[in-house]
């Protein structure tokens, strides 16, 4: 795959979580099922994440051998102040928006970088920016799940 196609899909990213955001009743965004994070605490994880996501990157552009901190939130995440969703897709094109130009600043050496991450064996710059795309997929895939599966089929992801 080709770097501009991996910039291409995060991009696309932010159009694919609005549009299905907008599909959504506002009643599902907080329904708890089972014992699992509501549809709105997957969005509120998706834009808390970003910040840390961009310094992955500005460590990259910056640093040699970059040392990636492990992100390990403990339960469902907390918001100080109740968002709406469409806030929080705001906050979420904004910051995506903010990687994507740091991103398309990188040339092929930035691309060819390896860095240090202790939960991975291999983790270059080329890594995080796929990781990046498959967490916003992994999020929203789960969403959908919980809007859509009747309760017998939800199970725990391993």
């Amino acid at each position: 795959m080709r770097n501009s196609q991996l910039v291409e899909a995060l991009k696309l990213n932010t159009d694919i979580l609005k549009t299905f955001i907008s599909s959504i009743p506002e009643d599902a965004m907080m329904n708890r099922r089972k014992d699992f994070w509501t549809i709105y605490e997957h969005l509120v994880h998706l834009v808390e994440t970003q910040a840390l996501l961009h310094h992955r990157i500005e460590l990259f552009i910056n640093e040699e051998s970059p040392v990636m901190t492990p992100y390990n939130p403990e339960g469902a995440p907390e918001s100080d102040e109740k968002k709406t969703a469409g806030e929080l897709l705001e906050e979420f094109s904004n910051w995506r928006n903010k990687q994507v130009e740091l991103i398309e600043t990188c040339d092929d050496s930035t691309w060819d970088k390896m860095g240090e991450h202790p939960e991975y064996d291999s983790y270059s710059f080329e890594t995080l920016v796929r990781h990046i795309l498959l967490h916003d997929g992994y999020h929203m895939y789960r969403m959908e799940e919980l809007w859509l599966l009747k309760d017998k089929f939800i199970k725990p992801l391993p």
